[in-house]
């Protein structure tokens, strides 16, 4: 007995000396906690504040006339202590180039602080990776409208493969805030209008470029950061910057959903703080939005980094701190992990220290989340990209493939009268291609699959804007140009027009060097004219949208024959819209939005509260141009014997509704079954309806399949009084059907 105390009493001895002995970082067996906490002891205090600094590529890292790595003094300096991040590093090569010299710059990094920490390379992706080289898709509101989570996730996983590629570790995407004000230039750039498709939409991009997370350790993705936490897109006017007016209830119920799915089921790395304010509350200064929701109520662990310059903006233009010093103190207790760009913020936190020294323990907790970060995505270990597999790998076939595959599923057929379309090949016929969206490559893009039959002429004619990158002015109205339009349009079987907006027309605006929000929505120029004139004329008159913002297109709506819409779509995006107007594939796009008349309805969505429906306008017909959810087909679709497995439902149920859908059309085409639910009465004014579920489906001509959908408690749930959330007994209706508008009904009842 007394030797197995002793050897007892020796192991704990052992132990216990083992504990102290000073753990090695770079010991791959250690768990990445256990990393993290051996190296950041070792870092002086400017080490630690570099890791909470990320500075763009422009500043001075660029490649000299040999292709090798050319760093400024400035950079150089920057990089003597290490730094958390660099933006957009060799965005203008070529993918080969950029992985080339993204290793360079690693090498250098590393090589050149104390404890050889890598740096994150970040990029963005509006239309697939921010880059040269890379596969360009459709905007993220474009594959909205395809309403399939399996395609999204799928263009997101090119997106991860292609920046890792070019040796990128972080994406300042995807957008998970809700836009419902098409002034706002920068609309294109999420998921559109509604809470629930978001959610999805953004849980799966995020899932597909991050590798469904077990990407990131093995270098083929890169990490996301979920942004703008919160309320970004909901600017007053649809100014960007402008102020944030949601009610608690709103953000909670509508607004944050997407955020909390990206962290708790995506798992996204980062999450990018909003511009914006709450309740008056600057959001990157909001400690109980940075901190109490996102960290204490959601359990985010990854890390949370400013928008461009914004922690010093909360002095310079927010007006909530009385300098510099203070907006980074303010910042960084609030939850603000990583300064994006400025020298006007964390950058003062080494000298701040010695009159505040209790802040030091939170830049340990930021240093620590990037640090995390670096080890999650294996950099420490593995750096570099393997040139060898560079070229074969980004633009692969499968990958423009899958961008045209989601263009073709994205294009909305807003309007088919009399059947104009599919156009048929078979007929010799001259089609006229003409306005101010047609590309160069548009006429390319018909020929090839028009065949010999058809031939084409086209005319872009005029252009809406000067096209000047910052602020672009409109053009003078030309009145030559139209007629010349007019003149071939007279000469043709069928005239398409191109009409819509630019990227010149909707896009970010920027502190004083640029504007991209508009006070008005309807197409600019003489569009209106134009397709005037030629509906006049008598001949078939087909609209090809491209925008990326909503546009009031009532004239166009009234008297095209037909309209397909399709946003912001890829590289072969007039390719795409050939395939749906010859007929090769049925179009299947959902509007992501709700389509105003008039630009005085707004704020318009489907979801808004029901008493917003009870009256209309002097002058205007009520309700939408088009409504959410909306899209045609080739083929029809019956809605048949809809049906509940309950009529009942309580806390700890769930209920089951099923839907026969049949194509009673000429062609297979995909069809999307919505979901809606609508609760009758609460104890707060509750919405119209909210979209709850959806799937896509393929039917043969004649063939019928039975869609199920579950509902479950949860989705009843909303905040209540107590401004908590609640579930309340009471009558609801599932509405299930083609768009939000039209729809099949049966009522159920929750039982508490």
């Amino acid at each position: 007995m007394k030797k197995f105390c002793s050897l007892f009493i020796i192991s704990i001895l052992f132990i216990s000396c083992n504990e102290s002995i000073p753990k090695d970082y770079k010991d791959t067996s250690l768990s990445v906690d256990e990393r993290v906490n051996a190296l950041l002891p070792l870092l002086s205090l400017e080490e630690k504040v570099a890791q909470l600094r990320i500075f763009h590529a422009n500043i001075g890292v660029k490649s000299d006339k040999e292709g090798r790595l050319a760093l400024s003094d400035k950079v150089k300096e920057k990089l003597k202590l290490g730094i958390a991040g660099i933006k957009n590093p060799a965005e203008h090569n070529s993918p080969l180039e950029a992985a080339t010299l993204n290793n360079e710059l690693q090498k250098y990094i590393i090589e050149n602080n104390r404890w050889g920490i890598p740096a994150l390379f970040v990029t963005e992706s509006y239309n697939g990776v921010d880059a040269e080289g890379c596969t360009k898709f459709g905007r993220p509101i474009t594959s909205a409208a395809s309403f399939n989570t399996d395609l999204v996730k799928r263009i997101w996983d090119v997106v991860g493969r292609e920046a890792r590629l070019r040796g990128m570790h972080m994406c300042h995407s995807p957008e998970a805030d809700i836009v419902r004000d098409p002034r706002f230039g920068r609309m294109s750039e999420a998921f559109g209008e509604d809470t629930y498709l978001t959610t999805q939409m953004v849980t799966h991009a995020i899932k597909g470029v991050q590798g469904d997370y077990k990407g990131l350790g093995n270098g083929t993705h890169i990490g996301a950061v979920a942004k703008h936490f919160a309320g970004y897109g909901q600017v007053l006017g649809g100014t960007n910057f402008a102020a944030i007016e949601i009610s608690p209830r709103t953000l909670i119920d509508e607004i944050y959903p997407p955020f909390e799915a990206a962290v708790k089921e995506a798992k996204t790395l980062g999450v990018m703080a909003s511009h914006g304010d709450l309740n008056g509350i600057a959001s990157h200064g909001n400690p109980a939005l940075l901190t109490g929701v996102l960290r204490d109520q959601w359990g985010f662990e990854g890390y949370v980094v400013s928008d461009a310059n914004d922690i010093a903006r909360l002095f310079s233009f927010m007006k909530v701190a009385e300098s510099y010093e203070e907006a980074a103190l303010i910042g960084l207790k609030a939850g603000v992990d990583v300064d994006l760009y400025s020298e006007d913020a964390y950058a003062h936190l080494p000298k701040m220290i010695q009159q505040n020294p209790e802040i030091e323990a939170f830049i340990d907790k930021a240093a620590k989340r990037v640090l995390k970060t670096k080890f999650i995505l294996g950099l420490f270990d593995n750096p570099y990209i393997d040139l060898n597999t560079v070229e074969e790998n980004v633009r692969k076939k499968s990958s423009l493939d899958l961008a045209q595959e989601a263009d073709l599923e994205s294009i909305i057929l807003l309007k088919n009268e009399n059947e104009t379309l599919p156009l048929s090949k078979e007929t010799n016929k001259k089609i006229a291609l003409l306005g101010p969206l047609v590309s160069d490559n548009t006429k390319a893009g018909f020929e090839a699959v028009a065949g010999n039959n058809i031939s084409f002429v086209s005319e872009k004619g005029f252009k809406i804007t000067n096209e000047k990158r910052g602020i672009p002015k409109l053009t003078v109205n030309n009145d030559e140009a139209v007629e010349k339009l007019i003149g071939i349009a007279k000469k043709s079987d069928v005239v398409i027009l191109f009409l819509g907006g630019d990227k010149f027309t909707s896009k970010e605006a920027f502190f004083g060097s640029a504007l991209g929000d508009r006070a008005t929505i309807e197409p600019l120029g003489p569009q209106d004219e134009l397709i005037t004139k030629v509906k006049a004329l008598g001949k078939p008159t087909i609209v090809v949208l491209k925008h990326r913002r909503t546009l009031a297109i009532n004239t166009i709506s009234d008297k095209a024959d037909a309209i397909l819409d399709g946003w912001d779509l890829s590289e072969f995006g007039d390719n795409s819209m050939a395939k749906i107007i010859f007929g090769d594939v049925s179009p299947s796009g959902k509007s992501p939005v709700t389509i105003p008349k008039n630009i005085g309805q707004l704020p318009f969505h489907y979801s808004a509260k029901e008493i917003n429906n009870k009256k209309g306008y002097l002058f205007i017909e009520n309700g939408p141009l088009y409504p959410f959810g909306y899209g045609l087909s080739y083929a029809s679709f019956n809605y048949s014997d809809l049906k509940i497995s309950n009529p009942e439902i309580t806390p700890e149920t769930e209920i089951t509704v099923s839907i026969n859908i049949t194509n009673t059309g000429h062609v297979k085409a995909k069809e999307v079954v919505q979901m809606y639910i609508k609760d009758h009465i609460g104890s707060v004014v509750r919405p119209d309806k909210e979209l709850k579920g959806f799937e896509k489906i393929e039917l043969s001509s004649g063939e019928t399949k039975t869609v199920n959908f579950t509902i479950t408690p949860k989705m009843l749930e909303f905040t209540g009084l107590k401004m908590d959330k609640t579930l309340e007994a009471g009558d609801y209706t599932v509405m299930i059907g083609t768009s939000s508008k039209e729809v099949s009904t049966v009522g159920f009842r929750l039982v508490i």
